[in-house]
């Protein structure tokens, strides 16, 4: 009977998996029809495959009428909802709101991937937002869906969010109210993977943050998905040695991107553009081409670094004029984040500049005795103004992208930072004053 039991958990939970469509109605017991009720007891439970992370803030509110709407699940502190799911781009619809009150919602993915900020509904009000999403595994497959290699991980990525065989969304804010989601697949979506390193990833712990977790806010949903493949501490040799870049080439399809960005950590370990870093390059764009994507090469930003007329030093080498001038020979698109950036530091200025950085005062958060002074890594401020240099970019240079850009990117000039005070970012509940790899 044990045998019989375990075998019906087992079938349940992958036949849970391999639906198309997966409704959830939130809120109270009652459920609309054709939707699988989640309440604030729901915790995660791997044998049927979706859940709550933790439950131990989180409330049911039924204010009546409708079954979908007229209920809602909220809490006084962030929440993560998951669901065990293949591999590929989904589209998520959020009904969010209170039929009898106000709410404010931060929507974002995986490793605090933002997708919707700051959403306020009126009194009474409820919405539908869309989102598309990436969700990844770390098994390399063929076309006919074969394993045949596997992305070796670092004991650090077992933690993630994004490598663990689920989407985790997270709602945050100050009154997020959570009504209902439908997730379904997204076959047709430009992917845009990224590659590079601590700067771009998509970084799990507060305070640390890149460009590459905060550029979907950016992007039309259902349009285009960002596939974030970059890892702290990689050099486009390592990128290759540990199969990063073989994942990519067996799921990248014609129309789709990909954006590169090494630099940082090249320079670190010795190497100089004429040690490798050309030539991976262009295999890497050629490579691109013969699949029908469409490479994009991204310049490595500059570090926290003035002389004493208050001006960027260079402490990246020929890396970034390195890049450049194989755009030219290549003929690829050059987002040259490097000078972008330049002209934003300068304009914040030495001091201020470091509110864009990991610069905080000893015991700022847990398990922090001593002052961050980081010099290379951002925090999500200045994360999300690198992410905003990147997307004028592909607005400027008028990229086939830049049709997908959303209302959300109202123009930006890096001689004109926004100012930090008004920057919006409810904090994650994933901490950790630990540094990045690299430098």
């Amino acid at each position: 009977m044990k045998k019989i039991g375990f075998l019906m958990v087992f079938l349940s939970s992958f036949l849970f998996a391999q639906q198309t469509i997966f409704k959830f109605d939130f809120g109270g017991e009652r459920a609309e029809s054709g939707f699988i009720p989640i309440t604030s007891t729901s915790k995660f439970d791997k044998k049927i495959g979706y859940g709550f992370m933790d439950i131990s803030n989180l409330k049911s509110v039924d204010n009546g009428g409708n079954a979908l709407t007229g209920d809602y699940i909220t809490s006084d502190k962030p929440f993560y909802f998951s669901v065990a799911i293949p591999e590929g781009n989904y589209d998520i619809k959020l009904t969010l709101g209170d039929s009898k009150g106000t709410s404010e919602t931060t929507v974002r993915v995986e490793n605090r991937r933002l997708m919707l900020d700051d959403l306020k509904t009126k009194e009474k009000e409820i919405i539908e937002k869309s989102i598309t999403v990436h969700v990844k595994d770390s098994i390399i497959r063929n076309q006919n869906g074969t394993q045949i290699g596997i992305v070796k991980l670092k004991p650090r990525e077992t933690k993630y969010l994004h490598w663990d065989n689920l989407l985790t969304i997270e709602f945050n804010n100050k009154a997020p109210k959570v009504c209902a989601l439908i997730i379904q697949p997204n076959k047709t979506a430009k992917t845009i993977y990224i590659t590079g390193d601590s700067t771009v990833v998509d970084a799990q712990y507060e305070p640390w943050a890149s460009w590459g977790q905060m550029l979907p806010y950016f992007f039309v949903p259902k349009e285009v998905v960002i596939a974030n493949y970059a890892e702290s501490g990689e050099t486009l040799k390592a990128f290759e040695d540990r199969h990063r870049i073989d994942k990519i080439w067996n799921r990248i399809k014609p129309g789709d991107y990909l954006f590169i960005q090494f630099g940082h950590n090249d320079q670190k370990y010795g190497n100089s553009t004429k040690s490798g870093y050309r030539k991976r390059l262009k295999e890497w764009i050629n490579k691109a081409k013969q699949l029908g994507a469409i490479p994009v090469l991204v310049t490595s930003m500059n570090r926290h670094d003035f002389d004493e007329n208050n001006k960027i030093v260079n402490t990246l080498d020929d890396f970034p004029s390195a890049m450049r001038e194989i755009s030219k020979e290549e003929n690829v698109f050059l987002i040259d984040l490097n000078a972008m950036s330049k002209t934003l530091f300068e304009a914040m200025g030495p001091e201020n500049s470091k509110k864009a950085f990991v610069y905080y005062p000893a015991n700022s958060y847990p398990n922090q005795p001593n002052a961050l002074a980081d010099d290379t890594h951002f925090n999500t401020y200045g994360a999300y103004e690198l992410a905003k240099c990147v997307v004028k970019s592909i607005v400027d240079q008028k990229l086939p992208l830049s049709k997908f850009v959303s209302n959300n990117y109202k123009g930006f000039d890096p001689n004109k930072p926004d100012a930090v005070e008004k920057f919006h970012w409810p904090e994650s509940i994933f901490m950790e004053s630990l540094k990045p790899d690299g430098n």
